[in-house]
């Protein structure tokens, strides 16, 4: 790595069982815990469910985060202890605040008795620490909400934030860029100068400043770096980023500025105080570690 490489550092991808299926997780890692505001950045499938089979992640707690859930194929049935029953399809936007507490399901829609298919990105953004307890909240952006533009030949969707002129509609707690660019091969695209910036790969390749990121990698820039992506391949990434809220403590579904509230976080659904989500009585217990 030379001075003038704009990349900070690689992280490869962690496999993790949802059950159902895999996923491919890249933060929090050992050498990086957060990007801007962003804490969590899991790759789900892309899978193939026989009919019968599907996604089915039973209710569990949230605090101290917003989860933003976006899908490229396939469709997912969000529902939480506000009483939201939403389901998301691919290029639509699930925002869900937690706040203070929030209780929500993830499960397969009427698709269910059919083969489907599920392939998205699962993030988690920090809240400002004047949010850390707000009150939680849910809002769901249909697909035509989300502009689009293109540059260089790409194709670029505004999730959150401002680029290439274009502003999104999705609300953001703090200064956030979150991206989905479509790249074809032998395309270049110069990303927005952003004080904590990244990229990953989703399908295809990309190379940055001569070096190969291959699919499931995190390219991590240095602040405020010049980022240029050129396409090896037919190649799909998200861009994620913005500006660092400080450190996060972790545990499990919490996310909190203090070990204390995660503590009280663990107690409270241990004890049942954290609400239900009407109609699906079951839930994940507070792990034993």
């Amino acid at each position: 790595m030379t001075v003038a490489d704009p990349i900070e550092l690689t992280i490869e991808p962690r496999v993790r069982s949802l059950g159902e299926f895999d996923v491919r997780r890249v933060l929090p890692a050992a050498k990086r815990r957060r990007v801007g505001p962003f804490v969590f950045f899991d790759h789900m499938g892309p899978a193939v469910f026989p009919p019968g089979q599907g996604i089915a992640v039973r209710p569990h707690p949230h605090i101290g985060l917003a989860t933003i859930t976006y899908l490229f194929e396939g469709e997912i049935m969000h529902r939480d202890s506000l009483g939201y029953a939403q389901l998301i399809q691919a290029g639509a936007v699930n925002l869900m605040t937690a706040g203070r507490g929030i209780v929500h399901s993830e499960r397969a829609s009427d698709d269910l008795a059919v083969t489907s298919h599920l392939h998205g990105i699962q993030s988690w953004l920090a809240l400002p620490l004047e949010l850390e307890e707000t009150a939680p909240s849910f809002i769901h952006y249909d697909a035509g909400a989300l502009p689009e533009t293109t540059s260089g030949g790409c194709t670029v969707r505004v999730i959150m934030g401002t680029a290439y002129g274009q502003t999104s509609p999705v609300l953001t707690h703090s200064p956030t860029l979150y991206l989905e660019v479509q790249l074809p091969p032998g395309a270049e695209l110069a990303l927005p100068t952003a004080h904590e910036i990244a990229v990953y790969v989703v399908t295809g390749s990309v190379r940055i400043a001569g070096r190969e990121y291959a699919e499931g990698m995190l390219a991590v820039a240095r602040d405020n770096a010049d980022v240029r992506l050129h396409a090896t391949a037919e190649t799909r990434v998200m861009v994620l980023g913005g500006e660092p809220l400080g450190a996060r403590h972790i545990w499990w579904n919490f996310v909190a500025s203090s070990e204390l509230r995660i503590e009280r976080a663990k107690a409270d659904w241990a004890e049942g105080r954290m609400g239900q989500v009407p109609g699906d009585d079951e839930f994940i217990p507070l792990p034993e570690r």
